[in-house]
């Protein structure tokens, strides 16, 4: 039989162990787990013609875990693959190339799927804290990471669209 002192020191052992889990947890929510990434169409669409310039197969982080996490496990993009990430409101965010292998375009998309800001996100120098990453800002409900430059050869730009097949994307996109 287990003596009360050993099985006293053993619940408190397991509670200081799940404490700091929850403290880890706190400021790192990337080390939840963020399951399947549902996959759609975004299509980007030019303001003044209509036509459109590019269709991108994108991972949809509409979660948080899923956001924090982004593109920080994935090795490359295809040419026309990409991740869309889905906020609950239009507001200033701010994204940073957390644990990148690759350089990006990161734009950000209001809530009735306009582009409101394009950034070319470079890989920070190796070695680079968390506290010292670039902040990438800019307004949005949807951010759209796409390779480095895609912006740029498709001609995507300021003021151009992006409609969204499925349930994630703007109500009139």
């Amino acid at each position: 039989m287990v003596d009360r002192s050993t099985l006293g020191t053993v619940a408190l052992a397991l509670a200081a162990l799940l404490a700091l889990g929850i403290v880890a947890v706190a400021m790192n929510p990337g080390l939840l787990p963020t399951g399947e990434y549902e996959r759609t169409t975004v299509s980007v669409v030019d303001d003044a013609t209509g036509e459109t310039l590019a269709s991108v197969n994108v991972r949809v982080a509409d979660t948080g875990q899923k956001r924090y996490t982004g593109l920080s496990d994935t090795d490359s993009l295809g040419p026309n693959e990409g991740m869309l990430f889905v906020h609950d409101a239009d507001e200033q965010h701010a994204y940073v190339m957390r644990e990148m292998d690759f350089p990006l375009d990161i734009v950000f998309v209001d809530a009735d799927g306009t582009i409101t800001t394009i950034h070319h996100a470079e890989l920070p120098p190796e070695g680079t804290s968390g506290s010292d990453l670039t902040r990438y800002r800019g307004r949005g409900k949807y951010v759209l990471e796409v390779p480095y430059d895609y912006t740029t050869e498709h001609g995507i730009e300021p003021g151009d669209r992006i409609r969204v097949a499925g349930r994630w994307g703007p109500a009139d996109g």
